[in-house]
C-alpha cells in the first residue's frame, strides 16, 4: 500500500503518506523558514528600535501601531487558510503560493524599512500602511507553507523531524539576521543609516525568494481531505472551536510568543542603555540564535524519550526560572548574562518544532473527530495567535518604555533602565511559567495520538 515518493502533488488520496521522507525533501522544506526568518527576526529584534531610533517615531505610538495592525491579521490569516484549503492546482493546494507570493513580500519588506521624507504624522501613517502590507504579503506565503507540513506526511515522528529541519533553518536565518544585520546596515549604507536598512532588506528579499522557490521544487503534497468533504469556512472555524487540543495550543502559542519577542525585542535596548555595550548586540543575539537552532535540532531525539506535552511543560518552566534569575545579574557581569541568555535559547529551541508538529496533529484530530480536514485553517488560526502574541509583546515594550520616560539615543533615567531590565527578565519569565501551566490541559499525549492516527490510517487505506 505504498505510493512512490515522487507521486504528483495532486494525486488523489496518496498512499505513501506514512513512508520515510527523503533527506532532500526535509532540507528543501526546511529552507523555506530560513527565508521567512530574514523578515520575522528583523521584526522581533530590530523593527521597534528602527521605528523609535531611526525613523524617530514616539514609542507609545509605535506600540499602538504594532497592535492595531494585528487586527488585519485577525481577518487575513483565517481567510488565507480557507483560500489555501480550497485551492486546486496541478502543483497542489499550498505549494503554488510559495512560487507566486515571494516578490510582493520582498517589495513590501523594503518599503517597511524605508524612512520617507515626511513629517511625524506622515511617517506614522507610512509605518501603518507599509507594515500592514508586508504582513499581508507574509501571510499569503506563510499560511500555505505552515500547512504544507501537515500534508507531506501523516507519521507523527516524521512530522516532528520534518518540522525540526524547518526550525533549524529558521534559527539559522535568525542567526544571520541577529549577527549580521547591523553590520550590513553600516556597510551598505556607508554612513546613511536609512539607506543601509533599505539595501539590507532588499538583499534579504532576494535570498528569501530563492528559499521559497526551493521549497516549491523539493516538496510533494501527499494527504488530501476526505473525498466527500464539502464544508463552508464557518464549518472549518466551528470544527476548530470544538477541537480542545487546538484551543490549548492557540492560547499556548500566544503566551510563548510574548516571551520570545519580549526578550529578543528588549535585548537590543538592554545592551545599548543598561549594559552600555551596544557592540555586543550581534554576539548576544547571534549566540542566542545558535542556541535556538541547537535546541530545535535536538527535538526529534528528545521526543523519542519524552512525551511532547511533558517536554514542552519542562522546557517552558526552565525558561521561566532562568529568565527571572537574569534579573539579579549585575550589569558588569557580561559573561553571566551571556551564559544565561544562551541556556534560555537552548530551552526555547524545541518549542517551535514541538508546537507546529502538534498543530498538524490537531488537523488529524479534527479529521478523526468530524470526518473533515482543514489543514491550512488549523495552522492559519494558530499562526494568528503567534502574531498576536508578538504584537502584544512589542506593544508592551513600547508602552512601558514610554511610561518609564524613555528618550531615544540618550542616557536613560533609572526608571527607564529598570523597565528595560524587567522587560528582558521577570516579565517574560512569568509569562513562560504561565505557558508551562497552560500545557497541562493539552489532551493529545502520545497514547491518545497513536490511537487517532491508527484509525485515520485505516480509513485512508480502506478508501484507497
Amino acid at each position: 500500500m505504498q505510493q512512490d515518493q515522487d507521486a504528483p502533488a495532486g494525486h488523489p488520496r496518496a498512499r505513501g503518506d506514512t513512508a520515510r521522507l527523503p533527506l532532500r525533501e526535509k532540507i528543501g522544506y526546511g529552507i523555506g523558514d530560513f527565508g521567512f526568518n530574514l523578515y520575522w527576526a528583523n521584526i522581533s529584534a530590530f523593527l521597534l528600535i528602527f521605528y523609535t531610533d531611526v525613523m524617530g517615531l514616539a514609542a507609545a505610538a509605535v506600540g499602538t501601531m504594532m497592535l492595531v495592525t494585528k487586527l488585519v491579521d485577525a481577518v487575513t490569516d483565517p481567510l488565507m487558510g480557507a483560500i489555501a484549503d480550497r485551492t486546486r492546482s496541478r502543483w497542489g493546494r499550498f505549494r503554488p503560493y510559495l512560487l507566486f507570493g515571494a516578490l510582493p513580500l520582498a517589495v513590501t519588506g523594503v518599503l517597511t524599512w524605508t524612512v520617507p521624507d515626511l513629517d511625524g504624522g506622515g511617517k506614522l501613517l507610512w509605518a501603518y500602511a507599509t507594515f500592514t502590507l508586508m504582513m499581508l504579503a507574509y501571510t499569503v506565503l506563510s499560511m500555505p507553507y505552515s500547512a504544507l507540513s501537515g500534508v507531506i506526511t501523516a507519521d507523527s515522528q516524521q512530522r516532528t523531524t520534518l518540522i525540526s529541519f524547518r526550525f533549524i533553518a529558521a534559527f539559522a536565518g535568525t542567526t544571520v539576521v541577529n549577527w549580521l544585520t547591523l553590520d550590513l546596515v553600516r556597510w551598505l549604507g556607508r554612513g546613511d543609516e536609512p539607506l543601509g536598512w533599505q539595501l539590507t532588506l532588499g538583499l534579504y528579499g532576494v535570498v528569501a525568494m530563492a528559499c521559497f522557490v526551493a521549497v516549491f521544487l523539493a516538496t510533494r503534497e501527499r494527504i488530501e481531505p476526505p473525498p466527500q468533504q464539502r464544508s463552508a469556512v464557518r464549518q472549518d472555524l466551528a470544527d476548530l472551536l470544538g477541537n480542545k487540543p487546538w484551543l490549548v495550543l492557540f492560547a499556548l502559542a500566544l503566551i510563548i510568543m510574548v516571551t520570545i519577542v519580549m526578550r529578543s525585542g528588549t535585548l537590543v535596548y538592554y545592551l545599548k542603555y543598561h549594559v552600555v555595550r551596544p557592540e555586543l548586540t550581534g554576539v548576544f543575539l547571534g549566540s542566542y540564535s545558535v542556541a535556538l537552532a541547537v535546541g530545535a535540532a535536538s527535538t526529534p531525539l528528545l521526543t523519542r524519550y519524552v512525551d511532547k506535552k511533558r517536554l514542552l511543560m519542562w522546557l517552558m518552566a526552565g525558561v521561566g526560572v532562568l529568565s527571572c534569575a537574569m534579573y539579579f545579574v549585575p550589569k558588569d557581569a557580561v559573561w553571566t548574562m551571556f551564559a544565561l541568555n544562551t541556556f534560555i535559547g537552548l530551552l526555547l529551541g524545541p518549542k517551535s518544532p514541538l508546537a507546529f508538529s502538534m498543530y498538524a496533529d490537531c488537523a488529524d484530530y479534527t479529521e478523526w473527530k468530524t470526518g473533515r480536514r482543514a489543514t491550512a485553517m488549523t495552522f492559519a488560526a494558530a499562526t494568528f495567535s503567534q502574531k498576536l502574541g508578538g504584537a502584544l509583546a512589542s506593544a508592551a515594550i513600547a508602552w512601558m518604555l514610554a511610561a518609564m520616560g524613555y528618550v531615544a539615543n540618550q542616557a536613560q533615567s533609572d526608571a527607564s533602565r529598570l523597565g528595560i531590565v524587567l522587560l528582558l527578565t521577570v516579565i517574560p519569565g512569568a509569562v513562560a511559567l504561565l505557558a508551562a501551566w497552560v500545557m497541562r490541559f493539552y489532551p493529545l499525549d502520545d497514547p491518545a495520538l497513536a490511537r487517532v492516527q491508527a484509525e485515520l490510517q485505516a480509513r485512508r487505506e480502506a478508501l484507497a
